[in-house]
Parts: structure tokens; sequence; C-alpha cells
């Protein structure tokens, strides 16, 4: 099947090195596509609802061959550090069971959740699905490429490990699947006793996005 390659992510942060330059368009204040020759990103926030947007938006610019679900992830494999890329040979639903097959030549299981997991959930998910890192959206973007007979990838780098922990980052995220950067460095800022984390938290997500910018650029190219 001839198409684009669709690229579905969460947030502008995660491929905005990556699109630098591309052709850009918003659809809404929160849904934005960029495109470069047959290569399209879409983002439109966090979670299954959002990321379904993502590639709807997507499929407005042309037939799509391949759906590949990249973005940053956390660990459940204790052995995995922030910055190592993982591609996903499986991807299950943790809330439905399903499990989707990957076209790639991947390893790993990545396990869907329904939100930000702690790290005993991760534990949890390493023990029952052997799971190497947990996402928000990936089973949703191999539904929808079940759904429409399309190839399927998935494209993870690991920002937080295994043992990391950062309670509460979902009531920052708003109901259109945004993370609000200023309001939790707001929250942050007058506890002392989560500066260590939030520093390392920037700084292994930092990693993640770099590591996440060369996969992608090295499989587009």
């Amino acid at each position: 099947m001839n198409g684009n390659t669709a690229i579905i992510v969460a947030l502008p942060r995660e491929v905005a090195a990556l699109v630098n330059g591309w052709e850009r368009r918003d659809l809404s204040r929160s849904v934005r596509v960029w495109r470069r020759g047959n290569v399209v990103v879409a983002c439109a926030g966090i979670g299954s609802a959002r990321v379904s947007l993502a590639c709807d938006a997507a499929m407005t610019l042309g037939p799509v061959a391949t759906l590949v679900s990249a973005g940053v992830a956390g660990a459940c494999d204790p052995k995995l550090h922030a910055g190592d890329v993982v591609q996903g040979a499986t991807v299950i639903d943790a809330r439905t069971g399903e499990r989707f097959e990957a076209a790639n030549m991947g390893a790993a299981a990545i396990v869907t959740a329904a939100a930000i997991v702690s790290v005993k959930e991760k534990a949890r998910l390493r023990e029952t699905y052997g799971a190497s890192a947990v996402d928000m959206e990936a089973a949703t973007v191999f539904r929808i490429a079940q759904a429409h007979g399309l190839q399927c990838r998935a494209i993870k780098a690991i920002s937080d490990e295994a043992e990391f922990a950062m309670e509460g980052l979902e009531r920052f995220v708003t109901h259109d699947g945004q993370f609000r950067q200023s309001a939790f460095a707001a929250y942050a800022a007058i506890r002392p006793h989560m500066w260590g984390r939030v520093m390392a938290l920037g700084r292994n997500t930092a990693r993640a996005v770099r590591a996440l910018t060369e996969a992608l650029g090295a499989e587009i190219d």
C-alpha cells in the first residue's frame, strides 16, 4: 500500500527538533501536524482519546501506509535507562488485555496504561505482561492501524526509569491532553523535597527526546 508514514506523538516538545523547518498546520489549539515529503507528524495531547484525534489529523493529509506510535515512555524493565530507545514487538492494552504485533524487528513489550503509573504499577506490568516500557497511547494507535489495515510500529524513548517516582503529575494534564508545565513548576517550586526529582526528570526527559529525535530521524532519512 502506497501512502504516508504518519508519526503519532502526544506533545509537540517530543518532536520539536525533528520537525524544525517542516510545513506546519494547526487544526485546532491542541491538534497540530507537520509534513515533509511523505512523512507526517501529528500530535493532539496525552491519552487514548487525544491520540485518536492525532491519527485522524494525520489521515487528513492523504493516504497513510504506516502509523508509528512514538514518544517518551516509562521503563518497567530495571535494565533500561533514561535515553534508551525501545522498539516494541508487542503492544498490550492494560485495560482490555488486547495484544498487537508490531511491523518491526523489536523484541520489547510495550504496555499502554490509562494513567501515569507508579513504581509499584511498573513492577506489576513487568510481572504480568513482561513489559519493557509503559506509555499511554501506543495501543490506541495500533487499534486504529488494525481497523484501517495499516502497518504499525512503536518507537519509545525512556524518560523515567523503573524505580523513578513522581507522584501527582496527572493533576497537571488538561482536559485536552496538554501538560501544564508552568503550573507544575510553580507547584514544585514551593516543595523543596521535590527539587531533586524534578531536575532529574527534566534531564532525563531531555535525554529521551534527543534519543527519540535521532531514532526517528534514522527511520525517515
